[in-house]
């Protein structure tokens, strides 16, 4: 009994001191919770690099920011000491064990040197949290984590793909943009999380602009960079004529992201990228190896590029070909070495199998002689000057070209004298009474074509320098341009002699009567179309001047005024500027450019056609040189006004000769039918 009551007293103490230790611990991590709430860890904005780091071992709260009070923070701050310093509830992280490798690379990196220069820039809380709280500061690992391989884009994102955020910082939005249509971001969509993102190739804490030499995107650790992934092609392109020579320190040599891009990079089958197979030898080897650049500075042969595309491979290549030979096809990829190298592939004695992949059976015979025949002599190149194929394809060339030249300017020469033999003997057989053209209307006339022509030569030479046509000129732009304007003021002189002469002369004013429009030309139109295409009306008859020349005219006259206008803008531009602004004149060049062609063709097609390939004229209609034109080909084109000046021939001779009562009522009646005929056709004109 007393043995029992001993042990119930035992176990009434143990439980006292169980209850009263319970107590204590609760009150201890009520206290712990009411401290670290009472030190929140976070605030409002960021602050410099040096801070962050070092407030997780200063004990001292932060110095106020002057003009601020000492209570309200100026500074978002990660305050780790209040958590993990000497004494706190959580565990300790001594100097040596917070983060030290990251703060210290992140102290060398870019952001950091530009929040000490007082620009914004991202801090651990921007990366490592998402809009600075706490709670969502996860380990990489976790796939909520704002630095998980699968968040690292959207994490860069949140400041790189804000054109806001990024002006003054010297970095646009564009490389983001860029990353997020490129092969790399479309695998990590895909839920890839091998391909490369942002930290593979600018590192995670230590990033540094592409000048710096400890850059991992510095030109001659790119190979290295892009190795962590792609090590066997890697290390093809460093034992590469183009690796060999970044190694040596060449910095035109290409790397990685000069044939496929930087951040926009495509699969090699994607159309939209230089790597491609139909675009090598436009897109990535001709901006090194169709230059003279690197023939002065490196001796590396020039021409090569255009030497393929004049070939049969470029031509097939360039029509469409997916199985034509490219640069690759013989050079190699990216395993790319000199001839003289044994293991190159245009080797001498690997090129039967080079050739062998596309032409199987391919022996000796056919690898004999150069590949790049149209090569420069001087392109510094290793093809021998003695190359058989070489000789004798550039005598045949210089035997051909004087070949040509004398035989077919021979056959001009013939052809031109017997044209024009058969051209005058034609106008001497035909009689050409009727008077078409006046002098002062074939000088104006004169003045006009030679211009325009001039403009137009002289015009089109300026836009394309280039162009066969402006070497034709001489390749001179000061010929050009003064020409031009020469060419311009003429033109402009002559427009506005013929306002004087349609106002001021009784010819004029009569030619400028004629030439206004009217409803008769309307239905003359649709006359001769049904007369022409379908075959089931009567021509019909013209006036003075038809429903085409009266178009023609008018054109003239608005293509004259509309190039005057815009030239002198285009010539006085700075003059211009001074009341209208710059567009203006933007708007005047194309307005300009556009009505050059438009008139050009206009000619070409319309007027040409006129006055030397219409049948009833062939050779030429002779009238722009002495004004006349048969009474046939008049009567056949102008009918109407044929018959008025026959009528008014008949009326004239009647009036001249009245020789008895008899001829003289011939005239009255003569005279009165063209009264009536004047009447009628004025009526039908109008």
């Amino acid at each position: 009994m007393r043995r029992d009551e001993s042990c119930l007293a035992g176990w009434h103490e143990l439980m006292k001191r169980s209850l009263s230790i319970f107590v204590l611990l609760v009150f201890a991590a009520f206290l712990a919770v009411s401290q670290f709430e009472a030190t929140p860890p976070v605030c409002a904005e960021p602050i410099a690099t040096g801070e962050i780091r070092n407030a997780a071992f200063d004990t001292k709260p932060p110095e106020p920011v002057e003009g601020q009070s000492a209570d309200k923070p100026t500074a978002r701050s990660l305050d780790c000491v209040g958590c993990h310093g000497p004494g706190r509830t959580l565990p300790y992280l001594g100097p040596d064990r917070f983060h030290a490798e990251a703060h210290g690379a992140y102290d060398r990196g870019f952001h950091a040197r530009s929040i000490q220069n007082g620009r914004r820039a991202a801090n651990c809380l921007d990366c490592h949290s998402s809009n600075g709280d706490m709670t969502t500061m996860l380990p990489a690992r976790d796939p909520k984590s704002t630095v998980n391989r699968a968040n690292i884009a959207k994490t860069c994102g949140s400041c790189h793909s804000q054109k806001a955020a990024m002006e003054g910082t010297g970095i646009s939005n564009r490389p983001f943009l860029s990353y997020q249509e490129s092969v790399h971001a479309h695998a990590i969509v895909n839920g890839n999380t091998k391909a490369a993102v942002c930290t593979d190739c600018h590192s995670s804490h230590d990033i540094r602009p592409a000048s710096d030499g400890g850059s991992p995107i510095f030109k001659a650790n790119l190979a290295k960079t892009c190795g962590q992934c792609h090590s066997d092609i890697a290390g093809e392109y460093n034992r590469s004529v183009h690796g060999e020579a970044v190694a040596r320190g060449v910095s035109r040599s290409p790397v990685c992201t000069d044939c496929h891009g930087i951040h926009n990079i495509k699969p090699h089958l994607d159309p939209a990228t230089s790597a491609t197979s139909q675009t090598l030898a436009t897109g990535s080897c001709v901006g090194c190896h169709d230059g003279v650049a690197l023939t002065q500075e490196f001796g590396v042969a020039s021409g090569r590029v255009t030497s393929y595309q004049d070939s049969y491979h470029g031509l097939a290549s360039k029509l469409g070909s997916t199985v034509a030979a490219n640069c690759a096809s013989c050079h190699g990829v990216h395993n790319i070495l000199p001839s003289t190298n044994p293991r190159s592939m245009i080797n001498r004695s690997n090129l039967v199998t080079t050739c062998g992949q596309c032409h199987p059976g391919a022996g000796e015979n056919f690898i004999l002689g150069q590949i790049h025949l149209n090569m420069p002599a001087s392109s510094g190149g290793s093809a021998p000057s003695e190359d058989i194929a070489v000789v004798m394809t550039g005598w045949v060339r210089r035997v051909y070209l004087w070949l040509i030249g004398v035989v077919i300017g021979g056959m001009l020469i013939h052809n031109f004298f017997v044209w024009r033999k058969k051209a005058l003997a034609k106008r001497l057989a035909t009689i050409r009474s009727v008077v078409r053209m006046s002098r002062a209307q074939r000088i104006q006339h004169l003045v006009m074509l030679v211009s325009f022509t001039a403009l137009v030569l002289t015009g089109f030479a300026l836009k394309y320098p280039d162009s066969w046509l402006a070497a034709l000129l001489g390749s001179s732009e000061p010929f050009r341009r003064i020409s031009h304007r020469v060419a311009g003021v003429l033109l402009i002189a002559v427009g506005i002699f013929h306002l004087w002469y349609v106002g001021s002369t009784t010819e004029g004013r009569k030619a400028l009567w004629d030439m206004l429009p009217r409803r008769k030309d309307v239905a003359d139109f649709i006359q001769a179309m049904r007369y022409y295409v379908l075959g089931n009306s009567t021509k019909p008859k013209f006036a003075r001047f038809n429903y085409a020349e009266k178009a023609e005219y008018w054109a003239v006259v608005w293509g004259t005024i509309i190039m005057g206008l815009t030239g002198v803008m285009v010539w006085f531009k700075v003059e211009v500027f001074g009341f209208l602004p710059r567009w203006i004149i933007e708007v005047a060049l194309a307005i300009h450019f556009y009505e050059a062609i438009l008139a050009t063709l206009a000619i070409v097609v319309w007027h040409l056609y006129n006055v030397i390939f219409d049948p009833d004229v062939y050779p030429l209609n002779w009238a722009l040189v002495d004004g006349r034109v048969s009474e046939d080909y008049y009567k056949e084109e102008h009918e109407l006004d044929y018959e008025q000046m026959k009528l008014d021939e008949l009326a004239q001779a009647s009036e001249d000769q009245p020789t008895d009562t008899g001829e003289t009522h011939a005239a009255d009646m003569a005279a009165s039918h063209r009264d009536r005929s004047t009447r009628s056709l004025i009526k039908d004109e109008n």
